[in-house]
């Protein structure tokens, strides 16, 4: 049974890559792809940007609709708290019960500071 892979010319396929390769990296070493004063421009802009982000981040709690019909609540800790709004409701409704949980139990519970 013959091979099939020599059978395809795998040989002059690869060859005429690799001149097609490495006429491609002169043509880039010919011409500058991003200028340094403009690479300097955009990571100094990329900073700001994720400056701001994480400074918006840590000021808040803010919350929105997800893609599924939840509500998720962001600025609680790294992930959001997605939650139906069903589960919202039996949440809230004992509220007043978690808080007295936290309270019994506070010496047990770890505290994270997250600013």
């Amino acid at each position: 049974m013959q091979n099939r892979r020599h059978s395809y010319g795998s040989r002059s396929r690869s060859s005429h890559l690799a001149v097609r390769r490495s006429d491609q990296t002169t043509e880039d070493a010919r011409r500058p792809i991003v200028a340094d004063e403009d690479m300097k421009a955009e990571l100094d802009r990329l900073r700001q940007e994720n400056a701001s982000l994480k400074k918006g981040a840590s000021q808040g709690i803010s919350m929105k609709v997800s893609e599924k019909g939840g509500l998720s609540v962001y600025g609680l800790g790294r992930f959001p708290v997605t939650l139906y709004k069903e589960q919202w409701a039996k949440l809230l409704d004992i509220s007043e019960d978690i808080r007295i949980f936290l309270k019994q139990h506070d010496a047990e519970l770890k505290a994270k500071d997250f600013g």
